[in-house]
């Protein structure tokens, strides 16, 4: 459902982008093709735009000057030693004996490995050789001419 519904949504936003760029062209062409719209007191039944009133200037005013800050000074303090930290000793109790639940067993010894089953290699058989093909190469910079 999720897939269908983002599909349907791209679909939806690449139709628009199509729709979207046909129509500035067009409205692009229409714009260099069309003659000059009529002035606007030229258009009959409609009055003329009218002028918008002169705002006044604001004078300029000058603020106050900034009073200065005064400087506060901070009285040096000394601070009282630390006292120092008590040590504490902490002796532990021995750790007690855990008793053996499981049996001891004893394993058999491992068997040797018998060398007649694994093959010895001594090299590797040759490389059969690549024959050289005069390939041309799509992006590959052409010989220098003779």
């Amino acid at each position: 459902m999720a897939s269908a519904a983002r599909f349907l949504a791209v679909a939806v936003v690449v139709a628009c982008a199509l729709l979207a760029s046909n129509n500035c062209h067009a409205a692009r062409h229409l714009a260099d093709t069309a003659a000059a719209p009529a002035a606007a007191g030229a258009v009959p039944g409609l009055p003329a735009v009218p002028t918008l009133p002169t705002v006044q200037p604001v004078p300029q005013v000058a603020l106050p000057p900034m009073p200065a800050v005064p400087a506060v000074t901070v009285p040096q303090m000394t601070l009282p030693p630390m006292p120092a930290a008590p040590k504490v000793t902490v002796s532990l109790p021995p750790m007690p004996a855990i008793p053996s639940v499981l049996p001891k067993l004893t394993l058999p010894p491992m068997p040797a490995v018998v060398p007649s089953v694994v093959p010895k290699v001594v090299a590797l058989p040759p490389m059969p050789s690549v024959p050289t093909v005069n390939v041309p190469m799509p992006f590959a910079a052409p010989p220098p001419s003779a």
